[in-house]
């Protein structure tokens, strides 16, 4: 297997970076490009699944449904959709009944990716963008936990999972969720 050149992805948004992303082959690490999608209700109670932890004396992590594209040209919608069917068994995939209720909110976050994960992407890899979705479902839509990746789920009111999330961009991404609930109606 031939390993393609790293390009650095993160601040530096060029002609190099965009080729390097969109080249046919597979990527032999993690796509620094991932969404994180808000599952929500009506009455703004937001969907949080536990990380699965491999050290038992670690911090609960809880977050919202996210994840990376699976290649470079995957849309951020198709990625979206994947990660929320893969994460929790929902629904949004084009053709379901709930696709029409999965809202690009336009957002994104670029971080510094956390150290202990830095390994998971190519050499010199040390950004991520975040594209930010929200998902209405009905209350009581059932949830599918993928073991593999998550431990528990809880259905809170927005401002009580901000305050839970592990992550400081999941955690903003809960507090705005009042503003596009009130767009989309």
């Amino acid at each position: 297997m031939r390993l393609r050149q790293s390009v650095y992805c993160g601040e530096k948004r060029d002609a190099q970076c965009a080729m390097a992303l969109n080249q046919a082959s597979p990527p032999a690490f993690k796509i620094p490009q991932s969404v994180l999608v808000v599952i929500h209700t009506a009455a703004l109670e937001v969907l949080l699944i536990r990380r699965t932890e491999a050290d038992p004396k670690a911090p609960h992590f809880w977050q919202s449904v996210t994840g990376s594209k699976d290649a470079p040209d995957e849309t951020w919608a198709d990625t979206a959709a994947r990660e929320v069917w893969e994460e929790t068994g929902i629904d949004c995939r084009p053709g379901s009944a709930l696709a029409a209720q999965l809202q690009d909110w336009q957002l994104e976050n670029v971080y510094a990716i956390y150290p202990r994960w830095l390994h998971r992407y190519a050499p010199g890899v040390v950004f991520n963008t975040e594209r930010l979705f929200g998902l209405q479902v009905p209350a009581g839509t059932p949830v599918t936990l993928a073991p593999r990746e998550h431990t528990d789920y809880q259905w809170l009111h927005y401002r009580e999972a901000a305050d839970l999330c592990f992550s400081p961009s999941n955690a903003e991404a809960c507090t705005l969720l009042p503003r596009f609930v009130t767009l989309a109606t």
